[in-house]
């Protein structure tokens, strides 16, 4: 049994295709129900955001598996198997581990060191706990992962190792200090710019969004104002700068609701799909920033000696995990090894009363307890040799061949338990 990570990301496509894989709640349920559905896959969950669709299973084959998994990304965009392919990524065992390791310590962001993914990792999690198809393989992975994550961000300074989407936006379109704002969406993507517009001394703040509830919510919580999403054009047209980050199916903010604005009028589309025009931008006096225009940007940053400490850190819980998991993978073989010695000296201890009835109870403790230190000591060197050689790189299964040595019964071995899944980690 392995991981497989199957995906698509703003470091292997286009934005205009990242938008073609886009998925809502419901969307991303269903996606997983499929994947589960095939065959060899045990275990499954999706990281899906704005920047990246990842699905990460525990299979019992690669191959098939990684055919499968393409096939539903590939439907889902809409595009030929030929020209999604080239933007496909596939990791495998202990690379799947590293990947979503830098994934959850924000290493794969679009802005580096960002915190969002982290939160999105753990969904991702809590929902394959919640479908019933995330079990003791990826909860132990993306656990760790969020313990990664954690330690990278209180570690070291990658918070501010490179810009958030927003701020690296809103560096584009001048000061927000006294401009009203108009937000779209209130998302945790809207909660991050609706906090730095007001964070930067925005004189208004708007929040539209299509459910009033959480657009109040959202605007009462930095003193702003709630509006529906019937009144956008108006809003727009009183706006200095709008930030949409609704990532709705169509567009909602068209060239004909915005016009010409010799005023002059900042855009930001932090939307996939996106949620402006693109026509938006040629208009006199509009100022249209998008994802792709930053994608760029912020992939070439440098992040220095706060990405390097980052790194150091996610290479270290990956030799970690990877060992810990290797030595696991023996411990139902050591076990039934053990557990086979101890029938064998229980057999033998029959016997013997068998043969010698009127034993004294005070020897025969000691022969039992003479038996049982000699098995110890027969099997001690095997079972510490095979949990150090489960490190070691290659091809050959140490435990597979303690297990034919010995020819352990393998439901034994099956028998041994695995531990729950306990919940995702706050």
């Amino acid at each position: 049994m392995s991981v497989l990570v199957v995906g698509i990301s703003h470091n292997s496509a286009p934005v205009s295709l990242l938008e073609r894989v886009a998925l809502d709640s419901e969307g991303v349920h269903k996606l997983v129900a499929d994947v589960v559905s095939c065959d060899h896959v045990t275990e499954a969950t999706v990281i899906s955001t704005c920047n990246r669709l990842e699905i990460y299973t525990e299979v019992e084959r690669f191959h098939g598996s990684v055919e499968d998994l393409s096939r539903m990304i590939v439907d889902r965009a809409g595009e030929s198997v030929e020209a999604m392919l080239p933007h496909l990524y596939v990791h495998y065992d202990d690379g799947a581990v590293s990947h979503l390791f830098q994934v959850a310590a924000g290493l794969d962001s679009m802005a580096v060191g960002e915190s969002q993914i982290l939160g999105q990792t753990r969904e991702a999690l809590r929902m394959g706990q919640e479908l019933g198809t995330v079990g003791p393989a990826l909860n132990t992975l993306f656990q760790q992962a969020l313990r990664v994550g954690k330690r990278s961000h209180a570690e070291t300074g990658i918070d501010t190792a490179a810009p958030s989407l927003v701020t690296a936006a809103l560096s584009k379109t001048g000061p927000v200090e006294g401009r009203r704002v108009v937000v779209v969406g209130a998302g945790a993507m809207a909660g991050l710019a609706t906090a730095t517009v007001s964070r930067l001394g925005a004189g208004e703040i708007v929040v539209v969004n299509r459910t009033a509830e959480r657009a109040a919510r959202l605007a009462t919580e930095y003193g702003g104002r709630a509006a529906p999403l019937d009144t956008l054009a108006t809003e727009v047209a009183a706006a200095d700068l709008v930030v949409t980050c609704a990532g709705a199916r169509g567009v909602l903010l068209t060239a004909g609701m915005v016009g010409p604005r010799p005023d002059g009028l900042a855009v930001i589309d932090l939307a996939l799909p996106h949620d402006v025009d693109p026509a938006v931008g040629d208009l006199p006096g509009v100022t249209l920033v998008g994802l792709k225009e930053l994608a760029t940007e912020l992939h070439a940053s440098e992040a220095g000696q706060e990405v390097a400490a980052v790194r150091r850190i996610v290479a270290q819980e990956v030799a970690a995990f990877v060992a810990a998991r290797r030595q696991a993978s023996v411990t139902p073989t050591v076990v039934a090894l053990r557990s086979m010695a101890t029938s064998v000296v229980d057999a033998e201890m029959a016997r013997l009363e068998g043969r010698l009835p009127d034993l004294d109870p005070a020897v025969r403790a000691e022969v039992l307890q003479t038996v049982r230190r000699v098995a110890d000591k027969l099997l001690h060197e095997p079972t510490v040799r095979v949990k150090e050689l489960a490190n070691e790189t290659g091809a050959v299964s140490y435990a597979a061949a303690l297990a034919e040595l010995f020819a352990l019964d393998p439901e034994a071995v099956d028998a041994v338990t695995r531990p729950a899944v306990p919940e995702a980690e706050s």
